[in-house]
């Protein structure tokens, strides 16, 4: 299975965890997601009173520079964490 099926699979899989994860782990997968599936973070930081988008721009913000591969596969082995 090649690294975009894995992927494709994990998200989901990521639908039908056996629970909810805590909030930090929901903006981790967010965060690999979107790094991999967009590249770089752009746009402008949102503004101070938009907590949850500030909190997801931050958590994608912190994996500037990881490749779309490596992201693909961090998203991957937490999801399959997850799952257990």
């Amino acid at each position: 299975m090649s690294l975009t099926e894995q992927f494709t699979q994990a998200q989901a899989d990521s639908k039908n965890l056996p629970e909810r994860p805590d909030n930090m782990t929901l903006l981790k997968i967010y965060a690999l997601f979107k790094q991999a599936s967009s590249g770089d973070v752009n746009g402008e930081r949102p503004g101070m009173t938009d907590f949850v988008a500030r909190a997801k721009y931050d958590a994608w913000a912190e994996l500037k520079g990881t490749s779309k591969d490596a992201a693909m596969q961090e998203y991957i082995a937490l999801i399959e964490d997850l799952k257990d």
